[in-house]
């Protein structure tokens, strides 16, 4: 239990220095846990390779490791800490509404291990939810070895939570706006209060610079602004977006009631048979050498790769759209079996198969207005986030700030509020929300 000792109001200096300890021990959480994944996918790749003379031995390693891999990240996230399960964002928005509770040391560990296994497996699943959750578990931990009052608790969860974010994408600002425009939570002192969020994501990203993490994220071309006069056609994308990310958040949510039903009667068996599937997928589209990058094939792992590869392959738009809708239902069915990853990432990789092929499309018809088809593909990224989260201000500044393309704001702004009130208007709502709710369903049952 958090010690009641006093309002945040009596001394921000001390809750200050407290919300700067967390952002940078979330830096290193975070940003090891960033770095770990990648490692541990590449010596999933690299030990693929190792029996490139033997594809059945390529075959029984891909799909047995990743069962394996999977069976036990279940596992651990079943018996130890079940509150670890999806991308754990609904669960800090929870305990920061008084709705929840946090068992953050148990959490900040079961989730480290659990997602690192569910992640390298290949399970179609980002990283952002699961540092999002360590971090406000960080938080919330130092808040109780300081003995601090429930509203710097509180406090040092929100900031925790957003340098998450920040060390997932090197993405501060993101970060801040996040918790601002998401998990919106009510403080006693709002001034001070963000102050505290914004010290630890300057740290988390102090972190991640100091250690060499701070690579973009994306390194994708940075486009040259479009003329005003094509502005109907980013909107026209924002349409698509928005039905798209409706879709999408039905979709989660019966996925998750079917695949929960089964999860709790067949435990195991669901859990080898996805990471089975996955680790059959990855063989088959076994990453291939291009100059010095290697690029994923987009039917597994999270999404970076994904949106590389759409943007370095002059594929059709047919072969976009088909890939799109599988990643779309491999999506939907890896956060809908409840593993723990996140889903903003996986989002960014649909948006741009969907994107690319729209921006193709238009290219093809219409050069001058739109003077390459990665325009397009940048402003969708937003433009489902936006959809499906309802953030849209943070879906814009988390584009901007992992793909660099700050001249595009403006298309990404019309994408964005298209998007985000063309999902509003089909009756959609927040996935975050949608989720926190069915959380607290359950509980109530």
């Amino acid at each position: 239990m958090v010690k009641p000792v006093s309002p945040l109001t009596d001394r921000p200096w001390w809750v200050l220095l407290a919300a700067g300890l967390t952002g940078l021990g979330v830096g290193l959480v975070g940003g090891g846990f960033r770095q770990a994944v990648g490692w541990g996918t590449q010596r999933r790749f690299d030990l693929l390779a190792v029996l490139g003379d033997s594809p059945g031995g390529q075959l029984a390693l891909a799909v047995l490791g990743s069962a394996g891999m999977v069976w036990l990240g279940f596992w651990l996230m079943r018996w130890w800490a079940p509150e670890t399960g999806g991308s754990g964002i609904p669960q800090i928005e929870g305990f920061l509404a008084g709705k929840l509770p946090l068992r953050s040391g148990r959490v900040l560990l079961v989730k480290f291990v659990s997602g690192w296994l569910i992640l390298v497996s290949g399970m179609v699943l980002g990283r952002e939810g699961p540092t999002i959750q360590m971090g406000g578990s960080l938080g919330h931990l130092l808040s109780r070895w300081g003995r601090l009052s429930q509203e710097e608790s509180r406090v040092l969860v929100a900031a925790g939570a957003a340098a998450g974010l920040t060390a997932a994408f090197n993405a501060p600002l993101a970060g801040i706006l996040f918790v601002l425009e998401e998990m919106r939570p009510q403080f006693q002192d709002e001034v001070r209060a963000y102050q505290s969020v914004t010290c630890a994501c300057v740290l988390a990203m102090g972190v991640i610079q100091a250690l060499g993490w701070d690579e973009v994220v994306l390194p994708v071309k940075i486009y040259t602004t479009p003329p005003l006069v094509s502005l109907w056609i980013f909107a026209g994308a924002g349409l698509v977006l928005g039905i798209v990310g409706y879709g999408f958040n039905r979709g989660l949510v019966l996925a998750l009631e079917g695949l929960g039903w089964v999860g709790r009667r067949f435990f195991s068996l669901q859990a080898v048979l996805f990471g089975a599937v996955v680790g059959l997928l990855g063989y088959i589209y076994q990453p291939s050498l291009a100059g010095n990058a290697h690029l994923y094939h987009p039917l597994v792992s999270g999404g970076e790769q994904v949106i590389l590869w759409s943007l370095n392959h002059l594929s059709a738009a047919p072969e976009l759209w088909g890939l799109f809708l599988l990643r779309l239902v491999m999506t939907v069915l890896c956060y809908g079996s409840g593993a723990p990853g996140g889903i903003f990432a996986p989002l960014l990789a649909i948006a741009t198969l969907l994107s690319q092929g729209l921006g193709q499309g238009v290219y093809a018809v219409l050069p001058h207005w739109l003077p390459e088809p990665g325009i397009l593909t940048i402003a969708g990224m937003g433009g489902l986030v936006a959809a499906t989260v309802r953030a849209p201000l943070t879906a814009i500044v988390l584009t901007l700030e992992i793909t660099g393309n700050f001249q595009l704001i403006v298309p990404l702004l019309v994408t964005c509020l298209t998007a985000t009130l063309t999902a509003q208007y089909l009756g959609g709502e927040p996935i975050y929300e949608v989720l926190l709710a069915r959380m607290l369903r359950r509980q109530g049952d």
